[in-house]
């Protein structure tokens, strides 16, 4: 059950994120997109009003504002020439004068003239489509970063004329539809000239509002690969738990199966003493109820089992009687110790639990590959918590493998399936509402696991 919660926490999570990620990217975009916009919108009318400027500027009383004065010292110089007035200049100094006023007369004042031309017009830095339009003929008079259009006024035929008033005029819809035009008005004498800028967004804007979806799409591609990669992974670990399973009751059931078989070869010898009938009826018996513990302990796997406060000690050495029983036959001198209080209690299942410590007791002494090593099994009582520590003598595990060791399917071991620490660690988590962690372990220097139980009431 925790497993399919964390699948599905997991499912939802990664829906959730996708969907903050597009709302914030789609938040953050319209609001730089509408900053540009205005910036954009900002920037025409400055060009709009340069434009118009120049225009003002190239006429003459704009070229050279001191033209009133400049004739009035026309007027002055014809009369000098004429020899009227008091106290005349010389011929040359009146030479002088007069080619002084015609150079000045032709001067205009080109600073601003220049600004608006190099600085404003010419650049043309800010890539956004315009097009100047006649107010009276609506025919384009000039354009700029229109797309297929060139920027140059030279047409080389009057059908690439045609062709590029028309695609002038198929541009000017769409941006009528997109922004207000500027209008410009320039007045030459009592004479007034309307135009009407229009334009549209530069490609920045336009890539910018396509970018989310983009992001999006690449976000969905990501959930969609992890979401694929995790179900894989998913289905590969239940695979591997049913294949283990399978394995594990094949185990379970084999080794009382197969000594039943042999009590049964045993009674059916002619003349077999009452004593010795009556001892292999006995262990017949411990193989059945071994069988029963084995069939309750898969039974309850599938369920919720019942869970009861009882000691722990009884629990854990009766399942080390039997690790005892089974070292004469693996061929080492290994000593089993269990220090657990008797009056240390926690609310368990007994077959579960004993399943767990007899996981943990089996690992450790495979783990033992000399031909002498030890085993502790030590519990305490702490602060509403019942600790059980299995250490042993083993060979130990490298640190880069500790977060491997309670997944489905690993295992060191040559002949092992890698089931029985995956088993144990759901056996204590799920159904007892503890942990089972891996508290220490060294090349060479021994493992130690460590479980932790509610104590209840």
């Amino acid at each position: 059950m925790r497993a399919y919660r964390i699948s599905v926490n997991l499912k939802l999570g990664l829906i959730v994120f996708a969907v903050l990620i597009a709302v914030a990217s789609l938040a953050y975009t319209n609001r730089l997109v509408r900053q540009l916009g205005e910036r954009e919108q900002s920037i025409m009318q400055l060009w709009g009003k340069a434009y118009e400027q120049l225009s003002k500027a190239a006429q003459p009383q704009e070229l050279n504002p001191y033209l009133p004065e400049l004739r009035a010292l026309e007027a002055l110089l014809r009369r000098w020439q004429a020899g009227e007035g008091a106290g005349l200049p010389s011929p040359e100094t009146i030479e002088r004068y007069r080619r002084a006023v015609l150079w000045a007369q032709s001067m205009p004042q080109t600073s601003e003239l220049s600004f608006i031309t190099d600085a404003i017009l010419v650049p043309n830095t800010f890539d956004i489509p315009a097009i100047v339009v006649d107010a009276e003929t609506g025919r384009p008079v000039n354009w700029r970063n229109v797309p297929g259009v060139p920027d140059t006024l030279s047409i080389r035929s009057a059908e690439d004329s045609l062709r590029l008033m028309h695609r002038l005029e198929a541009r000017l819809d769409a941006m009528a539809a997109a922004f207000e035009p500027i209008p410009i008005r320039i007045d030459y004498g009592d004479q007034r000239l309307e135009q009407r800028l229009y334009f549209d967004e530069s490609n920045l804007v336009k890539q910018l509002r396509v970018f989310p979806y983009v992001q999006l799409l690449f976000v969905g591609l990501f959930i969609l690969v992890g979401y694929l990669g995790f179900s894989y992974v998913r289905r590969s670990e239940q695979s591997s738990l049913w294949v283990g399973m399978a394995k594990e009751a094949a185990h379970q059931l084999g080794t009382p199966i197969s000594s039943l078989m042999g009590w049964l070869e045993v009674l059916r010898l002619p003349g077999l003493p009452p004593a010795e009938r009556q001892a292999a009826l006995d262990e017949v018996e411990r193989d059945v109820e071994r069988l029963r513990r084995v069939a309750n302990r898969f039974s309850d796997i599938g369920s919720l089992p019942k869970l009861e406060r009882m000691a722990v000690a009884p629990v854990v050495a009766h399942t080390a009687d039997y690790i005892r029983r089974r070292l004469p036959q693996q061929g080492k001198r290994v000593r089993l110790e269990v220090d657990v209080p008797p009056d240390l209690q926690a609310p368990l299942n007994p077959e579960l639990f004993e399943w767990v410590v007899e996981n943990l007791l089996k690992n450790a002494l495979d783990a033992i590959e000399t031909d002498e090593g030890r085993i502790e099994v030590q519990g305490w009582g702490e602060n509403g918590k019942v600790h059980l520590e299995v250490r042993d003598t083993g060979k130990g595990i490298d640190r880069r493998q500790w977060k491997n060791v309670f997944r489905p399917g690993y295992s060191t071991k040559k002949r092992g399936w890698g089931l029985g620490l995956s088993l144990a660690k759901r056996i204590v988590e799920d159904y007892h509402g503890g942990t089972l962690t891996l508290a220490a372990s060294r090349p060479g220097q021994g493992t130690t696991f460590h479980i932790e139980l509610p104590a209840g009431r």
